[in-house]
Order: structure tokens, then C-alpha cells, then sequence
């Protein structure tokens, strides 16, 4: 055991231990879903600044129509109307 490298060994385990294969997926479906999530969180949203030059304040530049959350239960953004003054 001493020279296998850890592909060598992590694919001994699954051999021997069959039922690891759905948890291994799970665990990985679940890192997958939380890194395309915090992309979306860094790419998507009004709070993150990437360029604080050209755009220093992103979130007035949102109109009342745009959605930025995730999910929106109860609110309509589309019937939305302007009720902020213009910066």
C-alpha cells in the first residue's frame, strides 16, 4: 500500500465497497450544485462590485423589473412600476 497512488487505492475501495458509488455521486452532484450557485451569486447579483471604475454603485443602475433573486414566490417583477428617484 505504500507505493499505489490514491486513484489506485479509491478505486480498490469502490471495487470492494460497491455501495460508496451513490453517495460518491450525491456528494459530488452536491459540490457541483453549490459551485454553480456561488457563480450565479458572484456573476448575477447587485451586491458584488467586480468593477468598481466603470460601475462603483451596480444596484442603481437595477430597474424595478429586473429579478435578481433566486426565486421569487409572490412578486410579479413585470407589473412592477418606478417608485425611486433617478441618481
Amino acid at each position: 500500500m505504500a507505493g499505489t497512488t490514491l486513484g489506485a487505492r479509491f478505486y480498490r475501495q469502490i471495487k470492494r465497497h460497491p455501495g460508496l458509488i451513490p453517495m460518491i455521486g450525491f456528494i459530488g452532484l452536491g459540490m457541483g450544485s453549490a459551485a454553480l450557485y456561488l457563480l450565479r451569486l458572484a456573476l448575477r447579483s447587485p451586491d458584488v462590485c467586480w468593477d468598481r471604475k466603470n460601475n462603483p454603485e451596480p444596484w442603481n443602475r437595477l430597474s424595478p423589473n429586473d429579478q435578481y433573486k433566486f426565486l421569487a414566490v409572490s412578486t410579479d417583477y413585470k407589473k412592477l412600476k418606478k417608485d425611486r428617484p433617478d441618481f
